[in-house]
């Protein structure tokens, strides 16, 4: 698969996980979920999200069951970036 086809399967995940994060008001059970897949979609080893501090609008810092840390945060490309911390 093309770089380019897995950065716009990517975004379009990403703007999914947006969408319904923005239509379901629960808690950070969902968010842990949708960023679980955003980090898998990065092909980076998580397994669970289990904690996630939100730092802004669609910034967040995340701990994974693994032990990993990750800042995830769009760019102002509306692009995910997933840097490990």
């Amino acid at each position: 698969m093309s770089k380019r086809l897995s950065a716009a399967t990517f975004v379009a995940a990403w703007a999914m996980v947006c969408v319904a994060s923005g239509l379901e008001a629960e808690e950070t059970g969902s968010d842990a979920k949708d960023l679980t897949a955003v980090i898998a979609l990065q092909g980076l080893p998580c397994g669970k999200v289990v904690s996630v501090t939100k730092k802004g609008e669609d910034d967040y810092v995340v701990s994974c069951q693994a032990g990993n840390r990750y800042h995830v945060v769009v760019n102002a490309d509306g692009r995910v970036v997933v840097q490990k911390l």
